[in-house]
């Protein structure tokens, strides 16, 4: 039975609905080695009937690599987890923070927060079926729910089935009223009642997510919790990755800058090209890639515009790079005029 170390968890990105896919994956694992990635969430259901090495196939480079599922059987959480085992993820980890209406109709997600017990039978019987670290990640509660009484509840009941590491995102979550997106920004953050959960429960390794976006923030709460986990930082800035095994493992980092991060993407996009994969699919993961630098909006003008033509290939990824090199130097020419 596999376990996890702090250090497995010090820094993880979120799994992402139609973000966190294998070609995200891929590309944000150039920058660093030691975060941990995860799926975008898959129903049992999904799993279970769906074509499983489209939906759970990844290239090896992935790895450590967590599956984020979604269901509230605990027999078919139990089936999904063991198809899932050969395909060599790091980690299984049941959604219980998503508030879309999809998952609310499924009755899984966040809805589970009001059925703790369920959750740990969840929990017990993924653990029963598989050698793989079992881990949750949730809210600090629902709808009018007391988020520490909530919190704990599950925690407690959590802790008692096995699991093996809790991820919260520090905000409730609003099942009516509040849309997905809003659900991801308006409800206050409580990152102190995190801590004291940490606290509260020494042995649980515990990731702490939600509205982190710096590097200071993410030593800040390092000082509280075992690991951090970003999500729309990391895919709407994904040089910030560059700063990760440098700055949380004391490690070089892979890779010098987003400039050598194209570099280092091209072989697998023109494998990806081979096989019959839409330029698209891929440069849209790294819209964000120059962020804050001269040429930045005409790269991702142009990559938006140009790499979703039938026939799109890397020389039109070069030509956005191109752009922020020309306003670069154009920056540099004008500061030392």
């Amino acid at each position: 039975m596999k376990s996890l170390t702090n250090q497995d968890i010090r820094f993880a990105t979120a799994p992402m609905m139609e973000w966190t896919d294998r070609h995200c994956r891929f590309f944000h694992r150039l920058m660093s080695r030691r975060a941990r990635l995860y799926t975008e969430m898959l129903t049992t259901g999904a799993v279970i009937f769906g074509d499983r090495e489209r939906l759970l196939g990844f290239d090896a480079a992935e790895r450590p690599l967590a599956l984020q599922l979604g269901g509230s059987d605990p027999a078919e959480l139990a089936k999904a987890a063991r198809i899932a085992e050969p395909f060599g993820f790091d980690e299984i980890n049941l959604n219980v923070g998503c508030p879309s209406d999809r998952v609310q109709n499924g009755a899984f997600g966040a809805c589970l927060m009001l059925r703790p017990d369920l959750v740990a039978d969840c929990v017990t019987a993924m653990k029963d079926a598989v050698a793989l670290p079992v881990t949750v990640k949730c809210r600090i509660g629902v709808d009018d729910q007391e988020p520490r009484t909530a919190l704990f509840g599950l925690a407690e009941r959590v802790v008692a089935s096995g699991c093996d590491a809790l991820v919260v995102h520090a905000r409730k979550a609003w099942l009516s009223g509040l849309s997905p997106k809003e659900n991801r920004d308006v409800p206050p953050l409580d990152y102190g009642l995190v801590y004291e959960l940490k606290r509260a429960f020494p042995d649980l390794p515990i990731t702490i997510n939600g509205g982190i976006a710096t590097m200071d923030e993410m030593r800040a709460h390092l000082v509280h919790v075992d690991g951090v986990m970003i999500g729309r930082a990391a895919y709407h800035e994904p040089e910030l990755l560059l700063s990760v095994d440098p700055q949380l493992f004391g490690e070089a980092a892979p890779l010098a800058d987003g400039f050598a991060a194209v570099e280092a993407f091209i072989p697998y996009i023109e494998t990806q090209l081979r096989r019959g994969e839409r330029l698209s699919n891929m440069t849209r993961h790294m819209l964000g890639l120059f962020a804050g630098r001269p040429g930045a909006r005409a790269f991702r003008r142009r990559l938006a515009g140009e790499a979703v033509r039938p026939g799109a290939g890397v020389e039109t990824l070069l030509a956005a790079v191109d752009e922020v090199r020309r306003a670069t130097a154009r920056m540099a020419e004008a500061t030392n005029a």
